[in-house]
């Protein structure tokens, strides 16, 4: 019996115990009824929700001079928020590749961002490839565009961030919350959330236990997770707080491919063109430089994915969050952020894709000051120090999509070793080959003799600096000023040297800087206008934050010296007693891209985004837009294979015009200004909701996406697209409601790009899933 069945039966037990008493008790008590119109306590707009953490302790956000987004308890709920690639529904510049369909990072501004919790950075996986998250844990979320701020420090990532934001327990009364659910194609997921003071006033405790069991829609694809989250809160006097907090996620699940062989026409008419792949030297196993004779060109079933049924693919975390904050006098305030995490991952893949994280740990602990020396000057400043040790596998370097006929057998997707490609791997264990972590010449001819991929066994140390001063010159005008230093003490050894080599190893240390330097002026007391300028120095790691060896066996300095900018100005409208908020902003962000070969491009983002929120008693509506112009600024560019019709030889020009080349040819493209392939310029999102009668409410969005280039060469176009998804719940009594959530409800056939950074640009395609409901059951128990 696993840890979730355990904490699923004793909340059961406390659960039905208390629901007892509560019937005793009602026995003995008088019922008074008190029937009225009272005011909603929903909560769908950011306007009057508090921000804690990346900017200092609970800011609203018109005192923040970013763009941001806070999504609440509620609009996670009301929207059907459960992974990062739902903020698209709400935020704009949010639109993301389907990161092989469990995305792990969110994508902000055209390029993948960064997790935080309860202030604190979250392992990531390598190039956003990592594990999904559970949302089980979650209270509330703060979607920030740029690089983190100076109090959250360096990072890999900075498109932007998203602070994750606790559950917590409440120290009044208990309320427990269960809730199962059951959806389209043998989804099922049930949560028992419990919440429940221990002393009124002083100390509280919250079990939240949710079990998620999916089949899928695709091929050879599932989802399957275990999740239990216990909080503990305590306020140990009237000056000081304590919040701690563990979380322990077990998940299994499928890399989804989507379908190779993105031309137009499969874009276009779901058309498939039909062949299998030879190499070179005649093998019909997938391989570089495979080409393609083509068969034909047939419908596929959009449900027919690049997977495999023998795919291995789960992975298990725990996390330990703590937050102590305390008065120390009239004019100092102490809040101390410490985390700890351990990640395991193991994912053997048919197609010969191999990436074992053997043990993640990471700790940090963040000590911040917040100084109030009078009501228009105050100081935040501390110190953060951070520990990350990674050993991990991998073997990326003889994967081939492009020649596997996907309506071919399963054994034509499958890429057996050679011999020859043994010799330049290293055996894990029985017949598991990954890449050493640095590279040997054995036979001493000046020629390395292994392929390198992201094998590591690194240690991390980081510790940071920082200042933020915030300013009151006026009434109206206000300015901030952030400045960080941080410094890595890096040390990188191969995990698995080839046998009768001593591993190779090396020591690396600098110090990264960030600032930050930003003015308010109110227009009104409504009307706030803003401008900032960020400036960091950001890493670039590989998996779980992990440092590889480069060229000669040593770390590059340049993973260690990637400058990002922000320029950004802004307007916030915020009246007071009104149902109104909006704000936009324009702004210039440049910043770099990792490759998946280690390197890094620069990109330079330009745009304009806006939303605006009304929320009445029983009307409530958003509207977002986005323009977005993202570019290489002088950098090169890669891509598996130049343009898809590379697969294909020219024996069918009825169907294609192959060049011949053949694929995976692993191309790279000069240094240019070329627009950044996989996202779209413009895209607008509408939500709506209506509390039609007291017990029933329908609510809409509308996510819209204009056409842009999938590929590097613009030779296929994803097409404008709109998304369309309806929600009604039925309240059926005081304690129970039932709601009805229907996706794609026109059932359009869309597309997205399958990974960030357009490197599979010429190569898969993800297909969205058709028209699909869910029906959840929820019911309160009162205590």
């Amino acid at each position: 019996m696993s840890i979730l069945q355990h904490s699923l039966i004793i909340s059961a037990s406390l659960l039905m115990a208390n629901n007892v008493v509560a019937q005793e008790q009602d026995n003995s008590v008088e019922r008074i009824v008190v029937t009225g119109s009272a005011q909603s306590a929903v909560i769908m707009s950011p306007k009057n929700t508090l921000v804690d953490g990346p900017f200092g302790n609970n800011k609203v956000v018109t005192d923040i001079a970013r763009s941001l987004t806070s999504i609440s308890s509620d609009m996670l709920e009301q929207l059907s928020i459960d992974d990062l690639q739902d903020v698209l529904t709400l935020v704009p510049n949010t639109y993301a590749a389907s990161g092989f369909g469990n995305p792990s990072l969110p994508t902000i501004r055209g390029q993948l961002g960064e997790v935080f919790q309860q202030g604190l950075r979250r392992q990531g996986g390598n190039n956003g490839f990592g594990i999904p998250l559970s949302f089980n844990s979650i209270g509330q979320i703060d979607v920030v565009k740029g690089a983190p701020s100076v109090l959250l420090g360096t990072s890999q990532r900075n498109g932007g961030f998203v602070n994750l934001n606790n559950k917590v327990a409440t120290l009044t009364g208990t309320d427990i919350k269960f809730q199962a659910s059951a959806g389209s194609w043998e989804h099922y997921r049930a949560q028992l959330d419990l919440n429940t003071e221990i002393e009124k006033g002083k100390s509280g405790i919250r079990i939240s236990a949710e079990y998620i069991d999916n089949d899928s829609y695709y091929d050879f694809s599932g989802y399957h997770s275990e999740d239990l989250y216990v909080a503990y809160r305590l306020l140990p006097d009237d000056k000081s707080s304590w919040d701690i907090s563990f979380e322990y996620y077990d998940v299994d699940f499928t890399d989804n491919a989507g379908i190779n062989r993105p031309t137009q026409n499969l874009i276009d008419h779901g058309l498939y063109i039909t062949g299998q792949g030879v190499q070179p030297n005649g093998s019909l196993v997938p391989g570089a430089f495979a080409v393609v004779s083509p068969t034909s060109e047939v419908p596929i079933p959009r449900s027919t994915v690049l997977t495999d049924p023998d795919n291995i693919n789960n992975a298990q975390t725990y996390l330990v969050h703590s937050t102590y904050q305390r008065q120390l006098s009239g004019v100092h305030n102490l809040t101390n952020r410490s985390y700890f995490q351990y990640l395991a991952r193991e994912e053997i893949a048919q197609n010969s894709f191999v990436e074992i994280i053997d043990g993640a740990k990471t700790a940090q602990n963040r000590v911040e000051i917040n100084s109030i020396w009078n009501p228009k000057q105050q100081t935040t400043w501390g110190v953060d120090i951070r520990y990350n040790d990674v050993v991990g596998y991998s073997q990326f370097t003889t994967e081939a999509d492009l020649p596997i006929d996907l309506l071919g057998s399963i054994e034509q997707r499958r890429i057996p070793l050679t011999d020859d490609q043994k010799k330049r791997l290293v055996e894990l264990r029985p017949d598991v080959y990954v890449s050493p972590g640095a590279n040997y010449d054995l036979d001493g001819d000046g020629i390395n003799d292994f392929s390198l991929s992201d094998t590591t066994d690194s240690t991390t140390w980081q510790t940071g600096l920082f200042v933020d001063q915030e300013s009151d010159w006026s009434e109206r005008f206000s300015t901030n000023l952030g400045a960080r230093a941080d410094y890595y003490d890096v040390s990188a050894r191969d995990a698995l040297a080839p046998q009768g080599q001593i591993a190779a190893q090396d020591n690396f240390n600098t110090w990264l800087y960030s600032g930050s330097a930003s003015a308010r002026f109110k227009l009104s007391s409504e009307l706030v206008t803003y401008g900032t300028y960020t400036y960091s120095e950001a890493t670039s790691n590989s998996m779980a934050g992990g440092t590889v060896l480069g060229a000669g066996n040593k770390i590059n300095p340049l993973n260690f010296a990637i400058e990002n900018e922000l320029s950004e100005i802004g307007i916030k409208y915020a009246p007071a007693n009104t149902p109104w908020y909006a704000d936009a902003s324009i702004f210039e962000q440049t910043r770099s891209l990792r490759n998946r070969n280690g390197s890094n491009s620069g990109i330079v983002a330009k745009g304009l985004e806006a939303q605006i929120f009304y929320q009445e008693q029983d009307v409530w509506a958003s509207l977002g837009y986005s323009y977005l112009d993202a570019r290489y600024d002088g950098s090169a560019s890669f891509q598996d294979s130049q343009q898809v019709a590379d697969t294909f030889d020219n024996s069918r020009p009825d169907i294609i015009q192959g060049t011949g080349i053949g694929a995976p040819n692993f191309a790279g493209f000069a240094a240019s200004d070329q627009p950044v392939q996989g996202i779209p310029q413009q895209t607008v999102s509408v939500n709506l909701g209506w509390q039609i009668m007291d017990n029933w409410d329908v609510s809409t969005s509308a996510i819209y996406s204009k056409s842009y280039p999938l590929d590097y060469l613009a030779t296929v176009l994803i097409r404008d697209q709109v998304t369309f998804n309806l929600n009604t719940r039925l309240v059926l009594s005081e304690q129970s409601s039932l709601r009805l959530e229907v996706r794609n409800l026109t059932d359009e056939k869309n597309w997205r790009p399958l990974f960030e950074g357009g490197y599979f640009g010429s190569t898969l395609v993800f297909p969205e899933l058709p028209r699909n409901v869910q029906l959840t059951y929820t019911h309160s128990f009162g205590v």
